[in-house]
């Protein structure tokens, strides 16, 4: 069989979207002949299947454990349940955080601690389909889900984060820091300040691997097996090879094992019991603010390009703190790699319009780096820069 696939890769091929187009076919007639059940859906996060049938003593040893922060509380929606953690002086600066397209908001505790013990109100959410909160199916992951998202969050605070003149800071990190200036640049006179975290947005199409793109973006493989293929490629992944060289092209799969150190990779958890996972990861992928958000940034330049340019009050109220978004970035970053994030970034915000700080880590910098962040990010809010305060 193996040497009649080299001698005719096109009758291999001819013969596997014949296997996809019988498949699909198949599954048709029989939603026809089963009355067409609907696709829709939603799969449930492991709160509902797993954390029932756990002793007080293995929630506490899980590597999320089901009450990891303070605050906790499960939202529900159209879109399934959202689970919520929110903390912190209640006058503090309120602070939300988004996490990025693997790991759940669990990348982004330690920043949130940091953070909450110099005084924020700090919330934190799982997006669908990560760590506690269920997938819904088949929705597109994309910009309209994710703000769909954040105002459920928003809302079922106790607190209020918006109306009568209500701000709040937004931080985002890798897939959410794409989410968060598609937010920021739809909700400015919500956001008062913009922090990114290795961000995603504007990742050049040239790091997309030829492969990526067939698995994620044709529809040519059935989705069953598409499913099964890719998680057995982020199962692989779980202790990524890292490219040593910025310019070779990680898989899409390396950004499930990047977003943690490597000497704190925890067990596959999410693949081992949340179901929704591998729909929500490829749907990300698919449709989420990764590659392409030039028009989002744009739009906030606009924005903080006036503010600078005015002296009425109005923008002052409604601008950005410092008229600038903060971008923090690793030096050993193979996903968003820095050269190319400050050229671009740069070029589409305007010079004045953005700072940069870097440190000494890879993408999983939230995780390895939090103190130095934190002091970043305390730095820029209080108008001092490149003097983290720890």
């Amino acid at each position: 069989m193996e040497q009649w696939a080299r001698r005719n890769p096109l009758n291999l091929c001819a013969t596997l979207l014949g296997l996809q187009f019988a498949i699909t076919v198949g599954l048709k007639l029989y939603k026809i002949k089963t009355g067409g059940a609907q696709d829709k859906q939603i799969v449930p996060s492991p709160i509902k299947s797993l954390s029932p049938k756990l002793s007080p003593e293995e929630g506490a040893s899980c590597p999320y454990p089901p009450d990891a922060y303070p605050g906790t509380r499960d939202v529900d929606s159209p879109y399934g349940s959202l689970r919520v953690y929110e903390w912190g002086p209640e006058d503090g600066r309120k602070v939300l955080l988004v996490h990025g397209i693997s790991n759940p908001c669990i990348a982004l505790g330690a920043v949130a601690h940091g953070l909450a013990d110099k005084g924020c109100r700090v919330m934190m959410f799982d997006l669908p389909g990560r760590g506690y909160s269920d997938t819904p199916v088949p929705t597109p992951h994309s910009n309209r889900l994710y703000t769909t998202t954040i105002l459920l969050a928003l809302t079922s605070s106790p607190l209020p984060w918006t109306g009568n003149g209500e701000t709040f800071s937004l931080i985002g990190y890798s897939l959410g820091g794409g989410i968060v200036a598609n937010f920021t640049s739809y909700f400015h006179s919500l956001v008062s300040s913009l922090v990114l975290l290795a961000p995603a947005g504007l990742i050049r199409q040239s790091r997309i691997t030829l492969m990526n793109k067939i698995l994620y973006n044709t529809g040519l493989i059935n989705e069953t097996i598409l499913e099964r293929t890719i998680l057995g490629l982020i199962r692989r992944g779980q202790q990524p090879k890292r490219p040593c060289n910025p310019k070779e092209k990680p898989l899409i799969e390396t950004a499930v094992g990047g977003e943690m150190p490597k000497e704190r990779e925890e067990d596959p958890w999410q693949l081992d019991n949340h179901p929704g996972f591998v729909k929500s990861f490829m749907s990300s992928i698919r449709y989420g603010p990764i590659t392409g958000q030039h028009a989002d940034w744009q739009r906030i330049a606009e924005r903080l390009s006036a503010q600078n340019a005015s002296s009425e009050e109005r923008y002052e109220k409604e601008g950005l703190q410092n008229g600038k978004v903060l971008i923090i970035a690793g030096h050993k970053d193979v996903l968003i790699v820095e050269d190319e994030l400050v050229e671009d970034a740069t070029e589409i915000l305007g010079e004045n319009n953005v700072r940069f700080e870097f440190v000494d880590a890879g993408h999983e910098l939230p995780v390895s780096k939090s103190e130095e962040i934190v002091g970043f990010i305390s730095a820029f809010w209080e108008g001092r820069f490149s003097t983290p305060i720890s």
